[in-house]
């Protein structure tokens, strides 16, 4: 996808946190993220590590950045 959106295409809600295992979003900030202001959806973005990671949900390697080798 593009730097604007956390989006990697892997579109799955996760039944027990309510969070898309792609990207770590709810469902109403997936509805309104085109909606938001640049602010906003940065806002949002800063929490997905933290958020994917309390809830027990990997983030997708991809969508973590580099990798150490």
């Amino acid at each position: 996808m593009n730097k604007d959106t956390p989006c990697i295409a892997v579109c799955m809600i996760d039944p027990g946190t309510g969070l898309c295992l792609g990207c770590g979003r709810t469902l109403p900030e997936i509805a309104r993220w085109h909606r938001m202001d640049t602010a906003e959806r940065q806002a949002v973005m800063a929490q997905l590590p933290a958020r994917m990671t309390a809830a027990g949900l990997a983030l997708p390697v991809m969508a973590a950045g580099p990798q150490p080798d």
